[in-house]
């Protein structure tokens, strides 16, 4: 099965002679390849200050990017692997890179509490490149490479349309103090960036004393930008870090597709495939979401630009590539990686371990650079789960259908009274279901995989002559192992999802990579990606069946039917396209010369309806009223007033003062067994807390279950703490007030009417510093 769908590439045409020195460009070239770029670093600043962020922060961070990250960040790339050849990959790659030396910069202040100095980390970098003679050639593009006019024109039209998506989000989400019921993840993560501005060891911010164990550094690049500029962290995370590192993401993930296929064209469409695509939904009432970048799940976002980078140079080694000094960017990437999200670096090592058998395989020898590759992964793998694991890094099972959990179809018919009950080695319904549960069990994996096809397609690639390559085996299992994490791992709060929308670039780029290769013409590719659009504008929406095994069962054979005409119709009208366009020039090729068409057909209406889809559900975002000011009658609304408490404790206690508060649920009051996940004390208070939420700490999540009860509703994993706590405001007394400050330096007290009676006797116990609304600030004399 060498060919058998025509996978051939092209012969590479004879050099033609180059003049001496690089291209010339006319100046007209110049400024419209310019232009496009002028019209995004513009749109960039105005989304922020359309979303209220002040103009004066606006300003500051641009700056940060710009010359704390950009800059240093693009030096010591093009002095590690080289120039791109052009700005706008070498600023995409810096851009990543300078994320990485961040986090050095970063650590090393937090080591030596000298955050006051961070500003300054990229000054030695520029002075080194300013001053070493061997380095201040990378102040240049090098040797230049000019993509073409259509291509800046192309990428930025995807990176208007992430950032497109990133107003979506913004437009939802106020900025305090407000009347607003956030998100919980947004202010768990607002709580870690306050934390990581302090000095090592890093604490639970929840429960002062408590050591850190999370994949935090996505919320480190948070604190660093906050101290750096000195914007509010509130400011940082609801609004400015979420677009530059979405674009950035897109950037590499374009570069690494133009780079494997030696097609100017499918970096944009591999950019737009990994940052707006969705699952092909066509439009059926079972659809998955499943989207790249997560507003709500920083760490997601944030780890995606390091990982692909990350994959682009472990594709360079275990093609055997000579790396030099890059070699070293492959732990720390590596570290990064596992530090920004836990389940990041798993499928990669998977994919890199393929990659190093199947050559093997087909040499007969040991490939060293694999193999070296290998263990530049998982010894950092190793040191990451040291360093960062817990906040429910720790509680994967294996569970087969695991991601059965997170489907509505599942949980309304033979997953019905689980409840809680989320281990074993099968999920609970299906280990007591019959024959028709099977499956029916089956049939929705089948139906996950056929609206994932725009990511797993590619990996066709591997029955043509790339198989011979290391990359398509690197890229194919670590897409595979993304895909295996889902649904053979399970975790209280299916955040096994992440194995899979970590690897997303990777199923773009080999998706787009396979695209290239069958070598579609223009007009067969844009009429079957005008069907894939069609597929998903034009095509009615599924109505939700009744919640029974029967009603849903229908439901997805409707799905694949209608699945199933697009392929056909997509394969078809490529093939005819071709036909036609043959008579006047054939290009000959035969049975497997159509396969490919069709191939190529299917493969446009895919990524064009992936794609129509997710920039669809970003438009309709937009056009959704912003976040307004919500009735405080509503209980899980926290108020302006209480965020206004909360906002002053931030600029008035000392950067490690101790709070003590009685607000610990969602909504408000504290009562027993409660969604203990409020955090919007830590997180817009900015300090530690006695006992805050304890939801997701790792014996809530090890308790999940428990009495029939799901993690975020256990008892508090440290009664006797939580019981002197709340004593302090219900019936105080001075000796309590001791202990807390004896034992937790404790200085501040938190009262909020609203979680609970707060005894009058408080106030005569020690000084009122605040009232606003129901809440009431006390410091301990």
């Amino acid at each position: 099965m060498a060919d058998s769908l025509g996978l051939v590439e092209r012969a590479a045409p004879a050099p033609a002679p180059q003049p001496d020195g690089p291209p010339a460009r006319s100046i007209g070239s110049t400024v419209a390849a310019a232009l496009p770029w002028a019209v995004l670093f513009a749109a960039l600043p105005a989304a922020w200050w359309y979303t209220d962020v002040p103009a004066g922060d606006v300003l500051r961070y641009t700056a940060y990017w710009s010359l704390a990250l950009l800059l240093p960040g693009t030096l010591v790339h093009r002095a590690v692997r080289g120039g791109r050849g052009n700005l706008p990959e070498d600023l995409g790659y810096g851009a990543a890179t300078g994320l990485l030396l961040e986090l050095g910069a970063w650590i090393a202040a937090a080591a030596t509490g000298q955050q006051h100095l961070l500003r300054w980390w990229p000054v030695p970098v520029v002075l080194a490149f300013a001053a070493v003679a061997r380095l201040r050639r990378h102040w240049r593009v090098g040797p230049r490479r000019p993509l073409p006019l259509a291509w800046h024109w192309s990428i930025v039209a995807v990176l208007l349309l992430v950032l497109l998506w990133a107003v979506a989000q913004w437009r939802l989400v106020p900025l305090p103090p407000v009347n607003h019921t956030y998100y919980q993840d947004l202010l768990y993560h607002l709580s870690l960036v306050q934390e990581l501005t302090r000095d090592l060891p890093f604490q639970l911010p929840q429960m002062a004393g408590e050591p850190l164990r999370y994949h935090y550094l996505s919320d480190a690049h948070m604190a660093a930008g906050s101290m750096i500029t000195g914007i509010p962290p509130a400011t940082v995370l609801l609004r400015l870090w979420l677009a530059p590192v979405a674009i950035i993401t897109v950037l590499v993930t374009a570069g690494l597709a133009r780079g494997l296929s030696e097609r100017w064209w499918a970096g944009p469409l591999a950019g737009a495939a990994a940052g707006l695509g969705m699952p092909v939904a066509v439009n059926s009432a079972i659809a998955d979401g499943a989207f790249a970048f997560s507003f709500s799940s920083p760490s997601q976002t944030y780890v995606l630009p390091l990982l692909v980078l990350l994959g682009g140079i472990c594709v360079d080694a275990v093609r055997g590539r000579p790396l030099g000094v890059a070699w070293a960017l492959l732990p720390a990437l590596g570290l990064a990686c596992a530090g920004s999200k836990s389940s990041a670096l798993p499928p990669l090592i998977a994919g890199v371990g393929v990659a190093l058998l199947a050559t093997w395989w087909q040499r007969r020898q040991v490939p060293w650079p694999a193999l070296a590759t290998l263990l530049c992964l998982v010894a950092p793998m190793g040191v990451g789960y040291l360093l960062f694991a817990g906040g429910g890094a720790g509680t994967l099972t294996p569970q087969a259908f695991a991601f059965l959990h997170a489907m509505p179809q599942y949980r309304e018919t033979i997953g019905a009274g689980a409840g809680a009950r989320g281990g074993g080695l099968l999920p609970f319904g299906l280990a007591r279901a019959g024959a028709a549960g099977w499956l029916f069990a089956f049939a929705l994996l089948g139906w996950w995989l056929l609206v994932q096809l725009p990511r797993l397609v590619g990996m066709l690639i591997l029955t043509g002559p790339r198989r011979a390559d290391p990359a398509p085996w690197l890229l194919s299992g670590a897409i595979l192992a993304g895909a295996g994490g889902i649904w053979t791992l399970h975790h209280p709060s299916l955040s096994q999802v992440y194995f899979w929308l970590d690897v997303l670039p990777f199923g773009a780029v080999l998706t787009v990579w396979l695209f290239t290769m069958l070598r579609p013409r223009w007009p067969v590719a844009v009429c079957a990606a005008l069907l894939g659009v069609a597929s998903y504008l034009v095509v009615p929406l599924m109505a939700r069946p009744a919640a029974t095994m029967a009603g849903w069962a229908g439901v997805l054979g409707w799905s694949y039917l209608r699945l199933a005409v697009l392929l056909l119709l997509a394969a078809v009208i490529a093939v005819g396209v071709h036909a036609l366009l043959g008579r006047r020039r054939p290009d000959g090729g035969g049975r497997r010369r159509l396969a490919a068409v069709a191939l190529a057909g299917i493969t446009a209406a895919l990524l064009s309806a992936s794609v129509a889809r997710g920039v669809d559900g970003a438009v309709r975002y937009v056009q959704v009223a912003p976040g307004r000011q919500v009735s405080v009658a509503q209980p899980s609304t926290v108020t302006a007033a209480e965020m206004r408490a909360a906002l002053w404790l931030d600029e008035h206690a000392a950067d490690d003062d101790v709070v003590a508060t009685n607000v610990h649920c969602r909504p408000v009051p504290t009562t027993v067994h409660c969604d203990a996940r409020a955090y919007w004390v830590t997180g817009l208070g900015g300090h530690r807390t006695v006992i805050e939420s304890w939801g997701y700490t790792d014996a809530a999540l090890a308790a999940n279950g428990r009495n029939g009860l799901g993690y975020v509703r256990q008892d508090p994993p440290d009664p006797a703490r939580f019981a002197v706590n709340e004593r302090v405001f219900r019936a105080p007394t001075a000796a309590d007030l001791d202990r807390l400050r004896a034992e937790y330096r404790v200085r501040w007290l938190f009262a909020d009417t609203r979680a609970g009676a707060v005894s009058p006797e408080l106030a005569g116990l020690a000084q009122v510093r605040l009232v606003s609304g129901s809440v009431t600030v006390y410091e301990l004399r």
